[in-house]
């Protein structure tokens, strides 16, 4: 009697990251569950078995994406604000691909695509916390926190993208025009 065919973690986890890169390369609508089997070396029975189909697979990429993302925020979380932002950078350095769809749009323009709204909102959780947190110390200025929060989002997410989309000359120094921008959040919005 053959043994039945076991599904695991590490499976689930390598058909995530095939699917987040061969997305990213080729785009949503050309990649096929059979071309995301291939680069996990596994079958379509595999994916679909642990996923549904490819609608689903795309979800749990971006949900295991924003999971990720919020990891490595609750990590970072002690140091405070910037640590905070220093961390999203990095994430988003070492995960472009996941970042780029995450963030791009480009899936949820080819099928009904999103983060879970509990999973996404989970995500930006340590940055709530931290600006709620500075402003209760009076450090961060009373203004609304979703409106402090978001304004500073916008700030490093903007960066990170710019410097992903590689804008501007090979000559750019990210790494200081985005610690600069870190100090300018913390001046904008001192108390």
């Amino acid at each position: 009697m053959a043994r039945p065919i076991l599904h695991n973690e590490s499976l689930r986890q390598e058909l995530l990251a095939a699917t987040a890169d061969l997305v990213d390369r080729e785009g949503p609508v050309q990649v096929t569950l059979r071309d995301v089997a291939a680069a996990a070396k596994t079958s379509t029975t595999a994916v679909y078995s642990l996923f549904g189909g490819k609608s689903q697979l795309l979800t749990a990429v971006v949900d295991d994406g924003f999971r990720s993302f919020r990891g490595s925020q609750l990590a970072a979380a002690s140091g405070g604000l910037r640590a905070l932002g220093l961390a999203y950078r990095t994430w988003a350095l070492e995960h472009r691909a996941l970042y780029r769809l995450m963030f791009g749009g480009a899936l949820a323009a080819y099928v009904d695509c999103r983060p879970s709204p509990d999973v996404a909102a989970d995500a930006m959780m340590p940055l709530i916390e931290a600006v709620a947190s500075a402003q209760s110390a009076g450090t961060l200025r009373e203004t609304g926190l979703e409106i402090v929060a978001s304004a500073i989002w916008g700030q490093v997410h903007g960066l990170v993208s710019l410097e992903l989309a590689q804008a501007g000359s090979p000559e750019t120094n990210w790494e200081s025009i985005y610690s600069a921008a870190l100090d300018a959040v913390t001046r904008g919005w001192a108390a």
